[in-house]
């Protein structure tokens, strides 16, 4: 699925929900490393080493080179599944080379050539599925190992 086609969803979802309190989006880069690693500092949300990626995501070793269905892994302390590894998500930002110093809680890019995909694949090596692993990719782009999740947020268009 192409970023284009992930929005767009959120777009339709939003018009089904008509909720002025909430509204459905991707969530930004740093929405989704904060939900992938649930309040730990470690390469994955499990820990440092692969046998502990083993046990909460699909990647080279394990996946049988294909996408598994959510939900078969561990989930981490927040209770999402899959954020290491099976498929690559994309996230609501567009690449910036400065995140890692920007000077910001959460610091959204709404500009550039190409969009944020977290996550890893069930084909990397343990170290590109860790948490805070980022690649960048034009949005337009759509591969059988990129999918999205859906961030349910306050609405920007609630009235005071």
């Amino acid at each position: 699925v192409s970023w284009y086609e992930a929005t767009e969803f959120c777009t339709k979802l939003n018009e089904r929900l008509n909720d002025r309190e909430l509204e459905a989006r991707l969530p930004t880069e740093a929405q989704w490393e904060y939900a992938c690693r649930a309040g730990t500092r470690t390469l994955f949300y499990s820990g440092d080493s692969e046998s502990d990626l083993d046990g909460v995501g699909w990647y080279r070793a394990n996946s049988g080179a294909t996408t598994h269905p959510v939900g078969q892994k561990k989930p981490n302390a927040l209770g999402l599944y899959d954020m290491h590894g099976n498929m690559f998500q994309w996230c609501e930002d567009f690449w910036s080379d400065t995140y890692k110093t920007a000077q910001a809680t959460d610091p959204l890019n709404k500009k550039g050539s190409r969009c944020v995909l977290r996550g890893g694949t069930w084909d990397n090596v343990p170290l590109d599925c860790r948490s805070a692993r980022r690649i960048g990719c034009p949005p337009g782009n759509r591969t059988f190992f990129v999918g999205f999740r859906v961030a349910l947020v306050p609405s920007s268009k609630t009235s005071p």
